[in-house]
């Protein structure tokens, strides 16, 4: 609002330059007034100064206020990607979700920035010299007019096929960084396979892809421009002309053909100049309508509101669950899975691959609500419990179990944010993790790298076991958590998920022999289906899946 008083303020100083000018050829000039020339001049000079401190508070005005608005634009457009249910991300790539948050809000910061205080000024600037040209000369002013409908009307048009044209190129960008993304997160895979030359490919066509649709909008770009410029000078040249022809008549002085002109060429550019901001204004609603589609979703799992119990036993139940995922809903990945588990239980649940082991896991932190039956903890569905609560009483180690691109303190830390380092080290400690990490020069303070390249396997994996220590779950699973190791590294880190099961709730999901000899109790699935239940001595004691799975790792050993 203080940005549009000094628009203001300096549109209107900006209007009266042509009077002055009009008052210095009809009145001082005429009356070969020095005196009066010299205040003109000097009135010429405050409004000048004026409009000069005006102008420099709305631009910072306006381009900060734009700034703030872009800024929480990004910060809600990523709070709102990060509620979304898991679903969401498995339909969506990533690269398409940063040139969201990256592209498309850079877009939009040009326009709520410097763009928005354009179109202000030169919409001032253009009422404000429309109005002046009438109080000077109705007549030329309805001729220099008379070219504006049709310009209007094309204008419309044009903006509105720039608008697509526009939401097709930010898509086109969209996916030249999905191409950018998947080629440099793989950069190993491209590598081993000797294939840079075609990702470099597959980049270039993504690009040129966009180029070629920019270049359509450049094109209509220029068409309209070069209508735009050709009906303005025509105006200008009618105006001179008949300017001209008034002059000679008498019914306009020299001062007031003048200024007219003067105000002609405010009129002029501040309207060429809007034709320009319109089609931005068009590229930036392309980019907005992605962003607040993304922005107003409603995710289909809340990540809170619900009950909180205040203390938990770890009963977990499987009530006839059936679930195909959101991206594969024709494939049914479990079909009427019954499963309890004690508090304190381990299970384990082997199968061949794709039987539906992982989707378990994914169903107790309810990543995915299943489409039949119910999950149950402690008698309570889960949909009527807080998703962040659920979460916090749920500890997993996956088979590749991501570390961020900060300190090993800080991934371990992940699991509780505000631990001390004596907890963190302690964590470590239980977790096999402490004696390599002081072997590094800097110790807990060593950057891992991106998803933890600095670190060999086994590594990676106590830091993950000691970042589940920290978090001290009730419920705790392990996702093939050994499956990727050598038998050193499988030797201590089976050695610190023995401590971290000790006392929870805890399921397994393994293929090797050594993670499921131990278990309470062997599920084993085949085709979503749970197809044997018992101990490991019970199911090798009978003809089945498991009996053949042992038997198969046995001989490939």
């Amino acid at each position: 609002m203080l940005g549009t008083v000094f628009l203001a303020l300096g549109s209107g100083m900006g209007l009266l330059y042509p009077q002055a000018m009009r008052f210095i050829i009809d009145e001082a000039l005429g009356e070969r007034n020095r005196d009066l020339i010299d205040r003109a001049a000097l009135v010429m000079l405050a409004i000048l100064a004026v409009q000069a401190i005006a102008v420099a508070l709305r631009y910072y005005l306006f381009t900060t206020a734009g700034e703030r608005v872009v800024t929480r634009l990004r910060q809600d457009l990523f709070a709102s990607l990060m509620s979304q249910e898991v679903g969401f991300f498995d339909e969506r790539k990533t690269g398409e979700l940063t040139n969201r948050l990256a592209s498309d809000t850079t877009v939009l910061q040009n326009t709520v920035s410097a763009n928005i205080s354009m179109v202000l000024r030169n919409g001032a600037q253009a009422l404000g010299g429309i109005a002046m040209l009438f109080y000077t000369s109705p007549v030329l002013t309805l001729v220099m007019l008379a070219v504006v409908p049709p310009v209007a009307v094309g204008a419309v048009a044009y903006g509105r096929r720039v608008r697509k044209l526009s939401k097709e190129v930010q898509d086109a960008l969209a996916a030249s960084n999905e191409v950018a993304e998947e080629s440099l997160s793989g950069v190993r895979t491209v590598r081993a396979f000797a294939a840079e030359k075609q990702e470099v490919q597959r980049y270039r066509g993504a690009v040129g892809k966009a180029f070629e649709l920019a270049r359509g909008r450049i094109r209509q770009s220029a068409t309209f421009m070069g209508v735009a410029s050709f009906s303005g000078f025509t105006a200008a040249a009618a105006v001179l002309w008949y300017g001209g022809r008034l002059v000679v008549d008498g019914a306009l002085t020299v001062g007031g053909l003048t200024s007219f002109l003067v105000y002609s060429l405010f009129v002029a550019f501040a309207l060429g100049a809007l034709t320009e901001l319109w089609a931005d204004f068009m590229r930036a609603s392309g980019a907005a309508e992605r962003v607040f589609e993304l922005m107003d979703r409603k995710p289909s799992i809340p990540i809170t509101g619900g009950e909180r119990p205040a203390a938990i036993q770890g009963r977990v139940e499987l009530r006839d669950v059936r679930f195909s995922y959101p991206a594969r809903s024709d494939v049914q990945v479990l079909q009427g899975i019954d499963l309890t588990i004690q508090p304190g239980e381990v299970v384990a649940i082997v199968g061949p691959s794709g039987a539906g082991k992982s989707t378990i896991a994914s169903m107790l932190t309810r990543l995915y609500d299943p489409q039949g039956g119910q999950v149950v903890l402690d008698g309570k569905d889960l949909k009527a419990l807080d998703p962040e609560w659920l979460r916090q009483q749920i500890g997993i180690v996956a088979q590749e179990p991501l570390l961020f691109s900060s300190s090993i303190a800080d991934n371990i830390r992940y699991g509780r944010a505000g631990a001390s380092d004596a907890e963190v080290e302690a964590a470590a400690r239980a977790a096999n993790a402490h004696d390599f990490v002081s072997r590094f020069p800097e110790g807990y303070k060593t950057l891992v790298g991106e998803r933890g390249v600095q670190l060999s396997g086994g590594q990676k994996q106590r830091v993950a076991i000691a970042r589940a220590m920290l978090k001290d779950p009730r419920l705790l699973i392990l996702d093939e958590a050994t499956s990727a190791l050598d038998a050193e590294s499988e030797h201590l880190v089976q050695e610190a998920l023995e401590r971290l099961m000790k006392g929870r709730t805890t399921l397994i999901i393994a293929h090797r022999l050594s993670t499921v000899i131990g278990a309470d109790r062997v599920m084993v699935l085949e085709g979503g289906r749970v197809v044997q239940s018992g101990s490991h001595s019970a199911l090798m004691g009978q003809e089945g899946l498991y009996r053949r799975l042992v038997e198969r790792q046995f001989v490939a050993a």
